[in-house]
């Protein structure tokens, strides 16, 4: 099957060079039993080529595993991978077959693969070398006969300087390495794929498609696309159904374009799989998790401030007060020379919904926020790290203080 077949058959949208380089490399290493390493940044589409690996190979009547390795919690990994015997752990009422066993003769594919910890590494590396496994709370060695396909956004070799990916293991998975360009590296492909995203989008609900005057298209073109195709698809969805007029010009697709790389999307226009509207109520958590970790910062600088100035009797602080409408946040009191009590006054009409009565702690609002986080992203702490603005360590210290199951 040529190139262009394959385009047309996965729905590849696309005549960058380096794109067909990579498709070519697939369609040539699906005959082989070789592991295949895809790299390149989130959203460029590395999902479709292990499917292009399978379908063209000897397995393509085999089962087929699409795994994110970053959405699985570490403390079940394993047992999703290689299975479990009865008893082996709290809750294992039965023994369980993992993906290696039941795509035997298939293909799996392992996304995020830099996200596996070390542990489940090096049961991966001995499946690879010589398909044999254990599994959890067996002492069996089972054999397995699976074609993996691994991809990953993060710099392997940069993770192993830093001990969170095995060498070895890297090598071994790296043996046919193709690599997906980013957006920006293919510029003469954006307005296809908007036109193809419009066009879809129009067919599913029944609306003119939108299309792009000159001007707009060099907008497009011109811009750095950080979330790649998965961000040029939520842009022209939004394009989509908020615009009125068909025709749009450079001026309206710069409202949608971040002002500068890095930044987000506004959160008005936030859409897609991967994002969701923020409710009132959660705004006013975040503000309040924010405020939190300031008065936490002021608290520590005062206090540093007073230790090194043993010889006042004396410190007046200003009663600063802030305000969401007529709801009164938080105030600085002053009861103590050389500490800072902070108190957080809610109003409960303004929060309070029919699943919680009553005024609600800081502690626990921070609770909720990082619980709903840890929801959102499935698990990943990372990501939900990201969203609160806090680092991995502080969620890590406040999971264990909250006692959340995360």
């Amino acid at each position: 099957m040529d190139t262009q077949a394959i385009k047309r058959t996965f729905g590849i949208i696309g005549n960058n060079f380096q794109l067909d380089h990579a498709i070519e490399i697939a369609v040539q290493v699906a005959s082989t039993d070789l592991t295949v390493l895809i790299t390149g940044e989130s959203g460029t589409g590395k999902d479709v080529f292990p499917k292009i690996i399978h379908q063209n190979s000897a397995r393509k009547h085999g089962q087929y595993f699409a795994i994110n390795c970053g959405a699985i919690p570490e403390g079940t990994i394993d047992s999703e991978l290689f299975g479990h015997e009865k008893g082996s752990f709290t809750g294992a009422v039965a023994e369980r077959k993992g993906y290696f066993e039941i795509a035997d003769k298939g293909t799996l594919f392992l996304d995020e693969v830099a996200e596996l910890p070390l542990s489940t590494q090096s049961r991966l590396l001995r499946v690879l070398e010589n398909g044999e496994y254990i599994k959890v709370g067996g002492s069996k060695v089972m054999k397995t006969d699976v074609r993996v396909v691994a991809a990953t956004n993060v710099d392997l070799p940069a993770a192993i300087e830093k001990g969170k990916f095995r060498e070895d293991l890297y090598y071994r998975l790296n043996t046919i390495p193709i690599h997906i360009p980013a957006l920006r590296e293919r510029k003469e492909d954006i307005p296809l794929l908007f036109k193809k995203f419009a066009i879809d989008f129009a067919e599913r609900n029944k609306m003119p498609a939108v299309s792009l005057t000159p001007e707009a298209a060099q907008v497009l073109t011109d811009y750095h696309w950080d979330g790649n195709i998965r961000q040029l698809k939520n842009v022209t969805e939004q394009i989509s159904i908020i615009e009125h007029q068909r025709s749009i010009t450079a001026d309206t697709v710069k409202r949608y374009l971040p002002s500068k790389s890095g930044s987000t999307l506004p959160i008005l226009f936030q859409k897609g799989e991967s994002s969701e509207l923020l409710t009132d109520r959660d705004l006013l958590y975040k503000v309040l998790f924010d405020m939190k970790k300031d008065i936490t910062n002021l608290r520590n600088l005062v206090n540093t401030l007073m230790s090194s100035r043993p010889s006042e009797t004396s410190f007046v602080q200003p009663t600063p007060v802030t305000h969401i409408g007529d709801t009164l946040l938080s105030r600085v009191s002053n009861n103590e020379p050389n500490e800072i009590d902070t108190t957080v006054e809610i109003v409960p009409e303004e929060i309070v919904t029919h699943e919680r009565k009553g005024s609600l702690s800081l502690e626990e609002n921070e609770k909720d926020m990082i619980y709903k986080a840890l929801e959102k992203h499935k698990g990943k702490r990372k990501d939900a790290a990201k969203e609160l603005g806090i680092s991995e360590r502080t969620l890590y210290r406040k999971i264990n203080e909250y006692g959340i199951n995360a």
